[in-house]
Order: C-alpha cells, then sequence, then structure tokens
C-alpha cells in the first residue's frame, strides 16, 4: 500500500528579520544593562529566533558598565554584530568625509571580532537626504570598505515610545504597563502588514524583510508577545543572513531617489509613484504621542491631522 500523503503547510510568503540599533545603551527604565541583555536573549530563544543583528555604536562600549560582555552574550548566543558608526552622527549633517572617518574609527572594534558582518546602518537611517553627491559618496565609501547597507524595510518608531516613556516616569505619570505594551506590540504587527502591503504593490512580490528595533526596555518588554503576534499574522521569522540575501537591495539600488531616508519599502514605493501614505500612519509621532496619552496615561489629547 501507498502511505498517505501527509499536508504540508505553505511556506510563509511574509518573512522578516529582526535587529537592534544602538548597542549599547544606558540603563533604561524598566531594566539595568545585565537584566535587558539577558531579557534579549532570552526571549529571543525563547521565541525560536535563532539570529538577529545588533548594530553597534562603540564610543559608548567604555561608558556602559559592562558592554563588552554583553556584546559577546548575543554573539555567543549566535547572533550577529555590525557597525552603526562609532558616535551616530547624522549623514545630511555633516560632511562625506567625517562621515566615512567615523565609521571607519568605529571599524576598528569589529577587527577580529566573531560575529561581525559586512554590514553597515546608517543612522538615523540618513544617507543624505536630497543631497545625492554626499549620498554618493558615502555609498562608493561603503562599496570601497566591502560594506553593505544594512537597510529596512519596517519601522514601527520604536524609540518614539521609549523616550515617552522616559518622560512620563519622570513627570510622575500613572503609566499602564499592560496599555503600553499592548499598544507597542500593535504598532509592529501593523507596520509589518503596512510595508508588506506597500512592498507588495511597489515589487509585485513580497521581499525579505528587516524591522527596525532598538536595544530598549521595551522592546525587551515585549519582545516574546510581539514575535507571537507577528506569527499570528503569518510572519515566519528569518535571520539577518537570509533577510540580506534578498534581491531588494540590488533592485532599489537602480533608483535614483530625490530623498534618501526612511525604510528601503518608503523608497521603492516613491520611485514607483506609488500614492501617499508610503510611510506606517504611527511614525508621525504626533499620531503615536496621541496614541501613548489616550492609551497609557489615559489622557484626553486627540490628533487632528
Amino acid at each position: 500500500m501507498t502511505a498517505p500523503s501527509v499536508a504540508q503547510e505553505p511556506e510563509a510568503t511574509k518573512r522578516i528579520a529582526f535587529t537592534f540599533d544602538d548597542v549599547p545603551r544606558a540603563v533604561g527604565m524598566l531594566y539595568t544593562q545585565d537584566e535587558r541583555t539577558q531579557r534579549l536573549i532570552e526571549g529571543l530563544k525563547e521565541a525560536g529566533v535563532e539570529q538577529a543583528a545588533f548594530f553597534l555604536n562603540p564610543k559608548n562600549i567604555p561608558t556602559n558598565k559592562g558592554a563588552d560582555a554583553h556584546i559577546d552574550a548575543y554573539v555567543a548566543a549566535g547572533h550577529v554584530i555590525a557597525n552603526h558608526t562609532f558616535s551616530h552622527p547624522r549623514l545630511s549633517q555633516v560632511s562625506a568625509a567625517d562621515f566615512l572617518a567615523d565609521l571607519d574609527e568605529g571599524a576598528v572594534w569589529f577587527e577580529g571580532r566573531a560575529g561581525t558582518r559586512p554590514w553597515f546602518r546608517f543612522p538615523y537611517l540618513d544617507e543624505g537626504r536630497d543631497d545625492k553627491v554626499k549620498r554618493d559618496a558615502a555609498r562608493a565609501g561603503l562599496a570601497k570598505r566591502g560594506l553593505t547597507n544594512a537597510y529596512v524595510t519596517v519601522d514601527a518608531s520604536d524609540w518614539f515610545y521609549e523616550g515617552a516613556l522616559e518622560d512620563a516616569v519622570r513627570e510622575g505619570q500613572t503609566i499602564n504597563r499592560e496599555a503600553l505594551s499592548a499598544l507597542f506590540i500593535e504598532s509592529h504587527v501593523e507596520a509589518a502588514e503596512f510595508y508588506a502591503d506597500l512592498a507588495q504593490r511597489a515589487l509585485g512580490r513580497q521581499p525579505a524583510h528587516v524591522m527596525l528595533m532598538h536595544e530598549n526596555d521595551l522592546t525587551a518588554l515585549t519582545l516574546v508577545d510581539l514575535i507571537a503576534a507577528l506569527r499570528a499574522k503569518g510572519w515566519k521569522i528569518i535571520t539577518a543572513d537570509e533577510a540580506y540575501a534578498d534581491p531588494i537591495a540590488s533592485e532599489a539600488a537602480r533608483y535614483d531617489t530625490p530623498s534618501a531616508g526612511g525604510t528601503l519599502t518608503e523608497m521603492l514605493a516613491w520611485q514607483k509613484g506609488l500614492p501617499s501614505p508610503r510611510w506606517y500612519a504611527r511614525n508621525n509621532t504626533r499620531l503615536a504621542r496621541s496614541e501613548f496619552r489616550n492609551r497609557v496615561l489615559g489622557g484626553g489629547d486627540n490628533f487632528e491631522d
């Protein structure tokens, strides 16, 4: 007799990798650096994430106690590290030469380091804004150094919620932590869904996505639940290595945007002439602030566009 065939689950068409910027960060409102690192490592393991990428600013390592050990712990857990410049300058506000010099200063720290990838992420995702000469000089500098642009395709401004939390704590506000976690997770899932739709319309296919997050307390607090929420929407969590092997980067390199900044998905949509919005709504921090006040602090501030 022929054995009955076993139905195979279809391969997920929505794939996403996790990346964390601005490592190492200082003590947060919820955790010490040790606690945050431990939560991130344990959260990624619990959620079955094989590999995430951490983007470093080496200038901050000497001033953050235990930073070297924390970075080594990420690598020992199977994750990878890459350059995010030495001191986090914004390309549009410095010369291309100074920017590349800062990149080179950061690169010294990575020499001989296990887990290092030849990727570079622009601080603030700022590739020179509308200065194409500066943008092209930076791109040429990366190519000369054997580095590739570690772009992102999904961004929900997690940095905003971290800052809003810090402000609220300093002001003595009562914070609904459950509501805060729910808002944070909801925003990231909505952003992933928004950019997946945008990418499909811009490319006619679904690329491997890269989510921008930061090594902050809210990420550490919500990571396991966030990943579960993404999976519930049909997302497959992949490695950063797999994500950056996607041809979306070479496709994007053929285009010449008037403003190089934000997600790669936005850039592609701009080039394809897709109508607004080309960005996730809560990346408008006025809207995000209104949601934070109404839902987390219980305020009465309403957003009007």
